[in-house]
């Protein structure tokens, strides 16, 4: 509003283009009162990103996505009015109080008339972890789901509390914990008679990673202890992962590696012998540990905490 009017439609272009995706922006009275509020909040490597202003409609076309970018996905909601929202040959009337899935990878329309509002949490694909399938699936049934109205009211709530925890590990963790639900709600509604087993064994997969990497440090943590927390076979905790193409040995141990590699590298452990730190997450034998991080880290962990406690 303190931005004389005609230096308003570019302000609004630059503002979207470092919140979001390429795309193309049209106002829907350009010569008129072009208004805008953005909030933007990071919340570890996802964000939230709240637009709310007069007309406008975005078009990101096949050549935006050629230019490249990251590979997101956002889950919005429309938050003031009514938004018209189309992609891969679909349209979609997104009503105030109702969620849309958007593959910013993808060409894709969006727009609303007169005054509005929509809040997205903008999410990598890689973080997400979901086949292109259940996404595409999941995109066209989303009411469907019995996590609906629990992903609604959850996005609406976050930017009443992130401002508090600008910057604080909370923040990261809200962020950690809104991708784990966004990915419940889109397995869930991806289900269906013809697939349920992907989208069940998506969801069990998720729980048991995010169990293990809260139990890393857990001399007792082994296969057969994250199968029988999730009551499971061992065989068929080793089938989910292999479903991933990930060895699940190789996967402790490389998320233990790096929980070493953040510990090393902070000021606080300076004085911590590095076999003190390797010990306490699940390497006893030094040798093994230093030979294991050099080909994590192309360095020995002395020279990991070196480098990284200098800079």
């Amino acid at each position: 509003a303190v931005l004389p009017r005609q230096d308003r439609a570019e302000a609004f272009y630059s503002a979207m283009m470092s919140a979001s995706v390429p795309s193309r922006v049209e106002h829907e009275d350009p010569a008129g009162d072009v208004r805008a509020r953005m909030d933007f909040w990071q919340l570890g490597t996802p964000d939230l990103f709240r637009n709310e202003g007069s007309g406008i409609r975005l078009v990101r076309t096949p050549k935006h996505v050629r230019i490249g970018g990251p590979e997101r996905l956002a889950l919005a909601v429309q938050v003031i009015g009514a938004g018209l929202f189309s992609q891969a040959g679909a349209d979609q009337r997104v009503r105030t109080g109702e969620l849309m899935l958007v593959d910013l990878t993808s060409p894709y329309e969006f727009a609303w008339s007169g005054q509005g509002a929509s809040l997205a949490f903008q999410i990598d694909l890689d973080e997400l972890g979901l086949s292109v399938e259940t996404i595409r699936a999941a995109a066209r049934r989303l009411p469907s789901s019995p996590l609906y109205d629990l992903m609604l009211h959850h996005l609406t709530a976050l930017p009443g509390v992130i401002d508090s925890l600008h910057g604080t590990e909370p923040a990261d963790l809200l962020g950690s914990a809104t991708a784990q639900l966004v990915r419940a709600l889109l397995t869930s509604a991806a289900d269906d008679d013809r697939r349920p087993p992907p989208a069940m064994a998506d969801v069990l997969f998720t729980r048991i990673t995010w169990y293990a990497r809260q139990h890393l440090t857990d001399p007792d943590l082994t296969p057969a202890r994250l199968a029988a927390e999730h009551n499971i076979s061992v065989r068929y905790l080793y089938k989910l992962f292999a479903e991933q193409e990930l060895s699940l040995e190789q996967w402790l141990i490389t998320e233990r590696l790096q929980g070493a590699a953040r510990q090393l590298a902070e000021p606080a452990n300076r004085h911590r012998s590095i076999a003190a730190v390797a010990a306490g997450w699940g390497f006893f034998d030094p040798g093994h540990f230093t030979r294991r991080f050099r080909q994590a880290h192309g360095m020995t962990p002395q020279e990991w905490r070196r480098v990284n406690q200098r800079a």
